[in-house]
């Protein structure tokens, strides 16, 4: 039968009936994407960042109270790094389904998983109650949390990529991080109060409070996402071929994108020490209190929820590479002033730079990375690519306090190998994003297929 005898056959109004029913959630998806990356983000990363708030301040003296103060606090740290460790397996393992089975199936899971697992940490005995046990259900509860943001991020970027207009990709996809920033304000006002109380109690039974609340934020997650369609983009490569293994072809025909996104996202070193080292070292080293270093968190990042869609915006405009760059090369200069504030004990210069670097020059970066990395991969492997590229280069990040605890000497300028070592990340991530192409005028269809 002809084409020209079935359209005959079908009646006008069902033609255009059929039209705007597939034009309608066509307009829609972008923003029920965004607002669905920018919830499940902020969900999932409240409980990824509890978790290393409590790694400054607490773990270090309930889970390993033999050590030494210093031995402890590395200690701690490391046990927040090991979440990135299993990045790399859940970004293989979730990256292979959301470019295999869908981006949704993926998302729903890496919620329920970092909830659970949050949730349990707030469960756990110390290790004055059960001995060496109480480290090892942490370091595997941490586990579990890594393999979940392993997938949550691309796939957040990957289903809000997908389901932007052409000319504003960056922008819309910049919602998941700043869903992460607000995950991160959410989990520093939450143990802002909690971090007030009088040592014993904080210890006993104060830090547990902020894994228990994890229950009702993944809970409003999921109801969020529940609704929320499988992408234009995906349910397109589906109908034409589905590519069975996403990682051989990745490997075969992305090897050089995948390492700019490895060396790339080293430049989230410079999250992890603002965040967590640079919050113990102030307040364990220097003595600031905690209430100040934590509401300089929390201002920190209200000024990057309204950065990074700026800057996101900009790149829509000027390109990726130029406000990346920007970012990381500002990462780089800033981190040396901002340690010295602290060392010194300056109160107001802590805030003006602090607010500089994380808040203003870091979200240059932050903001523009869902859509540089994204668009360097075609939709087949977009999601693997992002996951694998990320987690791999976020290890680096996740250890970076741990480091930085390590390389930290004694004395007014010991702060100094620690800034050497941010920025000379940062560095390596400028260069890496200069060698890669600029996409922001290329068409969705023919991206990664350099």
């Amino acid at each position: 039968m002809s084409t020209s005898t079935v359209s005959k056959q079908i009646p006008a109004s069902s033609v255009g009936s059929a039209a705007n029913a597939a034009s309608q959630p066509a307009t829609r998806s972008p923003r029920k994407a965004a607002l669905a990356s920018w919830i499940g983000s902020a969900v999932e990363y409240y409980d990824f960042f509890i978790y290393g708030t409590a790694a400054a301040l607490v773990f270090g003296k309930i889970f390993f109270p033999s050590f030494d103060p210093v031995a402890a606090t590395v200690a701690a740290f490391a046990t927040f790094g090991v979440g990135y460790v299993t990045r790399p397996i859940g970004a293989v393992l979730l990256g292979h389904i959301g470019d295999r089975y869908g981006r949704k199936k993926v998302l729903t899971f890496t919620l329920l998983l970092m909830g659970v697992s949050t949730f349990t940490v707030g469960l756990l005995p110390t290790y004055g109650q059960v001995g060496i046990s109480a480290p090892i259900m942490l370091v595997i509860l941490r586990m579990l949390q890594g393999v979940s943001a392993a997938g949550e991020q691309a796939g957040a970027n990957s289903m809000t990529l997908e389901h932007a207009p052409p000319h504003r990709r960056a922008f819309f996809t910049s919602f998941t991080l700043s869903g992460t920033q607000a995950g991160l304000i959410l989990a520093t006002l939450v143990f802002l109060p909690i971090s007030a109380l009088p040592e014993e109690q904080l210890l006993s039974w104060g830090w547990r409070i902020p894994f228990f609340l994890s229950a009702i934020v993944v809970l409003v997650g999921i109801w969020v996402r529940r609704t929320l369609p499988e992408t234009p983009a995906f349910e397109q490569e589906k109908s034409h071929q589905q590519t069975k293994l996403p990682l051989v072809v990745l490997l075969r025909d992305h090897k050089k994108n995948l390492a700019r996104v490895i060396f790339c996202a080293q430049i989230s070193v410079v999250s992890t020490i603002f965040s967590v080292f640079t919050l113990s070292y102030a307040v364990n080293t220097v003595h600031i209190p905690r209430a100040t270093m934590l509401t300089v968190l929390i201002l920190a990042n209200l000024v990057a929820l309204a950065a990074i869609p700026a800057f996101a915006a900009l790149s829509d405009r000027i390109g990726r590479k130029p406000v990346f760059i920007f970012g990381a090369l500002a990462c780089a200069c800033l981190i040396w002033p901002y340690l010295w504030s602290i060392s010194q004990a300056n109160i107001p210069l802590i805030f003006v730079l602090g607010l500089l670097l994380s808040g203003v020059v870091y979200s240059a970066t932050n903001g523009i990375w869902p859509s540089l990395y994204g668009e360097m991969f075609d939709t087949r492997v977009r999601l693997s690519g992002m996951a694998i590229g990320t987690q791999i280069g976020f290890a680096l990040g996740g250890f970076a306090p741990t480091i930085s605890a390590a390389i930290l000497k004694p004395g007014a300028d010991g702060w100094m190998p620690v800034a050497v070592f941010v920025s000379v990340t940062a560095i390596i991530a400028a260069i890496s994003a200069a060698t890669a192409r600029e996409t922001y005028r290329t068409p969705m269809q023919e991206l990664g297929k350099q």
